[in-house]
């Protein structure tokens, strides 16, 4: 068993904790959930938010210090297990009066659509490991189910308000996230959310999500490093794909290339093959090539024979103005639009695809159109740390955003739990040493949006390769 920790700066102590081996037993009421694949948490209107599916060595760590090697300052200790978990506790004190527990108030879709309900109890089960790992009997968890809507948020929020919630974890949707940060607001609480809309961020609410601004940076920065300069875009007509098109724009201006061409799809997978065309420029190759097969028919010389020949393998002439395309699709949908690419001759092999956290799925190494292809994804030790606990605590494995709650959870812990008692302020949470997570080193902004160290990961046949390691202090991204 590895050591889990949340490192602190040098200015507040460290806390090093050993992560308990968990088994089911330990943990009564924690659901089985089926294994869900999903990445970031797209965008969502009020309309589909209810339709919509969501998307180790553990060590959550205190802000890593200024050194290639984050070091801990203390020796590991064993995590308490009498740590209280209570559905519906009675109206306290806040704590720090009359030997109170704090209080941390955690918001999911616990019932409502299937995927939605499945996703929240899975994240639930991971921040009841994070408090079995690193809380105490001073930290009491109040679970409340949003029902996956935004009035269920504002209803569970003005709950955890009254029953003295000194911090709120959640909600997963943007909406949900709109809606709880009227009454948070109003309270002074500070809410680590799931949501990855940047635009729900600041002022009190922080995005402890994959955002797709840090995705598409860290593999548009890699692709441009290894010499590719000019980009495509083909993204899902809604607002994650807008949020995907803009941070392109941003990536390309930063590392001096070029967006040649964006185009959009329906994210019902309506009219794919009319997206993929005019990606290809399909109908103006088509008649080049038509065009120059009706020149050379003409022509009776041998060269021109062997050229007519030739073209005879072709569905088009000429070339493609770029020599990536970023296609940020996961799931079902990723594996009925990647095979269009080379049915409209858009090569594959010579064209580098690109994609972001949607593509962290084993599944996508069968399609044979993405093979070879980059995405940014989290660091793979530490991540695979968190599964494989998870995993062995609770009989399954984790869905992809399961590791946001632990993060979430520990985080509040280890600031819950300082020695001069509950610290939840602005300056503690966004300390900009940042802190080792389940999915690598995280810090929040300025703006309250998480910022991560990210890995660029290969597809092959037999699974995922490290192109480009996961940093492991932000010295590396900021000098």
């Amino acid at each position: 068993m590895h050591p889990s920790s949340i490192h602190h700066w040098p200015s507040r102590p460290t806390l090093v904790l050993v992560a308990c081996l968990l088994i089911p037993a330990l943990l009564p009421g924690c659901a089985q959930t089926p294994f869900f694949a999903s990445s970031s948490v797209p965008a969502v209107t009020p309309k589909t938010e209810a339709k919509k599916p969501p998307e180790a060595k553990q060590t959550v760590g205190a802000p890593a210090k200024p050194s290639k090697t984050p070091v801990p300052l203390a020796p590991p200790v064993p995590a308490p297990q009498d740590v209280t978990v209570r559905d519906a506790p009675t109206l306290r004190p806040p704590s720090g009066m009359d030997g109170q527990p704090t209080r941390v108030g955690l918001m999911l879709p616990l019932s409502g659509p299937e995927n939605a309900a499945g996703l929240g109890q899975a994240m639930l089960n991971a921040a009841m490991l994070a408090l079995f790992d690193i809380g105490g009997k001073r930290l009491l968890l109040l679970p409340r189910d949003t029902g996956g809507t935004p009035e269920g948020a504002s209803r569970a929020a003005t709950e955890l308000v009254g029953e003295g919630a000194e911090i709120i974890l959640g909600p997963l949707f943007n909406t949900s996230v709109q809606a709880a940060t009227a009454v948070t607001r109003a309270s002074g609480l500070p809410m680590i959310a799931f949501s990855s809309d940047r635009r729900v961020a600041g002022n009190g609410v922080y995005l402890l999500s994959f955002t797709p601004y840090q995705e598409v940076e860290a593999v548009i920065g890699f692709a441009a490093s290894r010499g590719l300069k000019r980009f495509a875009v083909l993204a899902p007509d809604d607002p994650y794909g807008l949020a995907v098109l803009e941070a392109a724009r941003e990536a390309v201006q930063r590392h001096g290339v070029e967006l040649a061409r964006a185009e959009f799809y329906s994210p019902t997978g309506e009219g794919l093959d009319e997206s993929v065309k005019r990606l290809a420029n399909y109908h103006n190759r088509r008649e080049a090539l038509l065009a120059r097969r009706n020149e050379l028919t003409k022509d009776e010389g041998p060269t021109a024979k062997r050229m007519l020949e030739a073209l005879e393998k072709h569905d088009t002439l000429g070339a493609l103005d770029y020599d990536a395309v970023l296609l940020p699709e996961g799931g079902e949908l990723l594996n009925s639009l990647a095979p269009l690419l080379p049915y409209y001759d858009i090569d594959t092999v010579e064209i580098r695809m690109l994609g972001t956290g949607r593509w962290d799925d084993a599944k996508v190494r069968l399609e044979p159109a993405l093979l070879g292809g980059w995405f940014a994804g989290a660091d793979r030790t530490a991540a695979a740390d968190f599964r494989s606990r998870y995993q062995a605590a609770f009989g399954h494995g984790p869905p992809r955003l399961a590791s946001l709650a632990y993060d979430a959870m520990a985080l509040a812990a280890v600031l819950a739990l300082e020695a001069g008692g509950p610290n939840f302020s602005a300056r503690a949470i966004t300390d900009p040493d940042g802190f080792v997570g389940s999915d690598g080193i995280f810090r929040f902004g300025p703006d309250g949006v998480a910022e991560r160290g990210m890995a660029v990961l290969e597809i092959g046949r037999d699974g995922f390769s490290v192109r480009q390691k996961a940093p492991t202090t932000f010295e590396a991204l900021t000098n």
